[in-house]
Order: structure tokens, then sequence, then C-alpha cells
């Protein structure tokens, strides 16, 4: 026997464990999960073959006979979880077999595991419910201004200060431009994205959410309509600098991993519809004999800039903050929200 508890009810110290395969746990997880696979890839690709040709007691015995072998560890590494935190609190896909299966063993040999009602599914069902919710309760303070500006910065800075922030490009792992992914590795997912988003809310200190402005999409992420309803409600900071400080903080910013410049040209490409093929080969020809700040300026003169303008438009701005020194920028806000604080 077991217990099992739904998400809801999660509160102290206890420590999350997916259980379901690698490629599973890299695509969606609870935020803060770690990851003890019962099966691995391709074991759970072949079970699932099997069992779908409809040779069920096939399937459940190549299952029995893979998972034995990882047994010994584990059980080492649930023993060492366990000794660290309160409560081990076990997840697959919907709550069924392999986290049940494992939650049963781990009792039976006197190491105390909960099971997650409903599994990832019925955590998804939380977000679904919540997330609205959240956004409800908040007052977003949005931060614009054009490429280069600084905004993830400011933002940092004002986090070291206390203050809640929700950062949309790091949570879809993308920094919201043409060549957003540039140098980050792997794209996430939108269900991953929203989790995140949700435990971000949910582990506020106030009500009041400092945000960067956003398009509604950040490369393959969708932010929900109605926290971008929310974001135009809220209040408007615009964040502006010079030209100079842009280009550095571009340059230092897509060029500090080893092999970006391949990245920056694929994604110099894609700016066919908007810039003609002879200036891209430029930039490319530029990127290899790294001359950024040239490309850097040009692209913000000459597209960036340009595709923003009308976006900047759309708002009444409380405030203008200069980011060339971001932490003066940050005291302005400062003094700005001691006088102007969200109703």
């Amino acid at each position: 026997m077991y217990n099992t508890i739904d998400y809801e009810q999660l509160e102290g110290d206890y420590v999350l464990v997916d259980v379901r395969s690698p490629k599973e746990y890299s695509e969606f997880t609870i935020p803060g999960a770690v990851n003890l696979p019962i099966f691995n890839d391709e074991e759970r690709e072949l079970i699932g073959t099997v069992y779908n040709c409809g040779s069920i007691d096939e399937a459940k015995k190549m299952g029995v006979d893979f998972a034995s072998k990882k047994l010994p560890l584990l059980y080492e590494e649930i023993k060492r979880l366990r000794e660290g935190h309160d409560k081990v609190i076990l997840f697959c896909e919907r709550g069924g077999y392999r986290s049940s299966s494992l939650c049963a063993l781990l009792n039976s040999i006197g190491i105390g595991a909960v099971k997650l009602r409903g599994g990832y599914k019925g955590y998804r069902a939380v977000v679904n419910s919540m997330l609205p919710k959240l956004n409800r309760e908040v007052n977003y303070i949005v931060i614009h201004g054009y490429t280069g500006t600084g905004k993830t910065k400011l933002l940092k800075m004002l986090e070291s200060r206390g203050y809640d922030i929700l950062d949309f490009e790091m949570h879809a792992n993308h920094r919201g431009s043409l060549l957003g992914d540039v140098g980050l590795g792997k794209r996430i997912s939108q269900k991953q994205f929203e989790s995140l988003v949700y435990d971000s809310l949910k582990k506020r200190k106030s009500d009041m959410i400092f945000v960067e402005g956003e398009s509604s999409r950040i490369g393959n992420i969708v932010i929900p309509h109605y926290i971008m309803q929310s974001m135009r409600e809220g209040k408007h900071i615009l964040a502006v600098g010079s030209i100079e400080m842009r280009v550095r903080r571009i340059v230092e910013e897509y060029t500090k991993e080893k092999n970006s410049d391949k990245d920056i040209i694929n994604s110099l490409e894609k700016l066919g519809r908007n810039i003609s093929a002879r200036r891209v080969e430029e930039y490319a020809r530029d990127i290899r004999l790294r001359n950024y700040h040239q490309v850097a300026e040009d692209l913000m003169i000459r597209y960036y800039d340009p595709m923003y303008e009308n976006e900047m438009k759309e708002f009444e701005y409380e405030l203008t903050v200069n980011t060339d020194n971001i932490q003066k920028a940050c005291l302005d806000m400062e003094k700005w929200l001691k006088k102007a604080k969200p109703e």
C-alpha cells in the first residue's frame, strides 16, 4: 500500500520525482522535479509498440524485465532523496502503472514514498485552471524599449532588489527576436513554458509584477491571450539608451557562445522577407570577419527599430528611464514606484 496526494495539497519539505523516460521529461515536467526513469526512451517505445499491437501481457512482462534491472539504482537514489526530504513524491504521465508499481515496492521495503494523484496530467489540469486565476490577481508593470536597451538586465536588477518579476524570455529560452535562440540550445515546449510562468506567479511575494514588453509570440512560444491583455492594462515604462551602448550589449549577448557565428548566420538568412539577399550575404560575410558591431548597428537601424516603432507608440508611459546606466535606471524606477504604486 502507499499514500497518494493531489498537487494542490503539496506543502512542506518534499521532492518530486518524475519516473517517465528522459525524452518525456525533457519535453515537459513539473518545475523542480528530478528524473529517475523506470524505462529509457528505447524501452518505452518498444513496450508501447508491443502494447498497441494487442500483446498487453507481453508488454507488461517486458516492462517488469526492463524495470527490474534498474531497481538497485532507483532504490539508492530514492533512499538518498528520502534522507534529505520529508516526502518523496513520485509521478508518471497519468499516475498509473509506472509510479504506482514503484511506489508500492518502495513502501513494501520501508522506503516511504507518495504517489502524485493523476500524475503529470493531473498537474497540467491544475495549471490550466489556476494560471488564469493567478493572472487576475496581479498588477503588471511593463518595461518597453528597443533592442539592446537592457530590459532583461533591468528586470534582473529589480529582482535582486527584492521585487517580483516574470521573465518570459528566460522561461521560453528565447530572447524574443529573430536571433533570439542563438546559443541557447534546445527550444522549450509550450506546456513547460506555461508551467514555469505558473510557478513564478505562484511563488510571488506581492501582487506587483515587473515584466518585459513582448509580442504575443516568443520564438515558438505563445504567451496566453489573457496575460497579454492584463499586461496591456498595466502600467508602462519606456527604457531608452544610446545606440553605442545598445550595440555593445547585443554583441556581448549574442557572441559569448563558442559556435555562435554559425547560428547567427543561419538566423540572418530568415531576414529575406525584410532585407535583400545581397545585404544578408554582406552581414554573413561581416560575421565571418567578426565585424559584429557593424552588423548589430546596421540591423538596429534598418530592421529592429523600424519594426518596433509602431508597437512603441501604442502605450502611454508613466516613466522614461535611460538604461545606459542600469543601476541608475533601477533607482529611478524605485523612486517612481514609491509615488505611483498600482492600485
